[in-house]
C-alpha cells in the first residue's frame, strides 16, 4: 500500500474491476421465480412495505415511493457489500453519491420552478418574516437549496470512508504482533457491527432527506 488512501482508489490496475462491486447487488437479490417466497424475499418485502407506509404520508405524488425505495435498496446493498474483504465500496466516492443526489435535486428544482413558480418564490420567504429581513432570508434559502445535493453526497461518502479508514488504520498497526491482533479482535467485531448499522442508517437517511426535499415542491 503506497499510502493510507490507496485502499479507496478505484483504479488499481490496467483492468480495474472495482466498480463491478456496484452490480453485485443484482446477483444476490432474490429472484421472482421461486414457488414459495424465501426468507430473503420475505425480509425485503417487509422492508419495502414499512418504507412505503412511512413515505406515502410525506410524498405528495403517488407512485414516487417506488423510486425512493429502489434508491434505498441500492445504497444499502452497496454499503453492506463494502464491508466484505476485497470488495470495493463504491459509495465511499463522491462520483457515486453525487450522481444520485444531483439528478434528483435538479429534477425537483426544474419541476418546481416550471410548474409551481409562485409557490417556489413564496417558499423563499418563510411566513412571519419581518420585512427588513426578507432579502437576507431569500439569500439564505437560496444558498440552502444549492448546497442540498452536496450535503447529501458528502454525508454518505464521509460516513462510509470514516469507518473503513479507522479499520484500515487499526488493521495495519497490529500486523506485526500476534498478541495485539488477538486482543483487538473484540474491538473489530464491535466496529463491524457499528459499520453494519451505519451502512443501513446512511441509506435510510439519504432516502428520507430526498423524500423531504421532494415534499417541499
Amino acid at each position: 500500500m503506497t499510502n493510507l488512501f490507496s485502499t479507496f482508489d478505484p483504479c488499481t490496475g490496467v483492468l480495474s474491476l472495482n466498480w463491478l462491486s456496484t452490480l453485485i447487488m443484482f446477483i444476490i437479490m432474490p429472484q421472482k421465480y421461486w414457488l414459495m417466497s424465501n426468507k430473503n424475499m420475505i425480509i425485503i418485502n417487509m422492508i419495502i412495505k414499512t418504507l412505503h407506509n412511512e413515505m406515502k404520508m410525506i410524498m405528495p405524488y403517488k407512485g414516487s415511493t417506488m423510486m425512493m425505495m429502489t434508491m434505498f435498496l441500492m445504497i444499502m446493498y452497496n454499503n453492506v457489500m463494502g464491508l466484505l474483504p476485497y470488495i470495493f465500496t463504491s459509495s465511499s466516492h463522491l462520483v457515486f453519491s453525487l450522481s444520485l443526489a444531483l439528478p434528483m435535486w435538479l429534477s425537483f428544482m426544474m419541476y418546481g420552478w416550471l410548474n409551481k413558480t409562485n409557490y417556489m418564490f413564496i417558499h423563499l420567504v418563510p411566513s412571519g418574516t419581518p420585512t427588513i429581513l426578507m432579502p437576507f432570508m431569500v439569500l439564505i434559502e437560496t444558498i440552502s437549496n444549492f448546497i442540498r445535493p452536496g450535503s447529501l453526497a458528502v454525508r454518505l461518502t464521509a460516513n462510509m470512508i470514516a469507518g473503513h479508514l479507522l479499520m484500515s488504520l487499526m488493521g495495519n498497526s497490529m500486523i506485526s504482533s500476534m498478541t495485539l491482533m488477538l486482543m483487538m479482535m473484540l474491538i473489530f467485531v464491535i466496529l463491524m457491527t457499528f459499520e453494519f448499522a451505519v451502512a443501513m442508517i446512511q441509506s435510510y437517511v439519504f432516502m428520507t432527506l430526498t423524500t423531504l426535499y421532494s415534499s417541499e415542491i
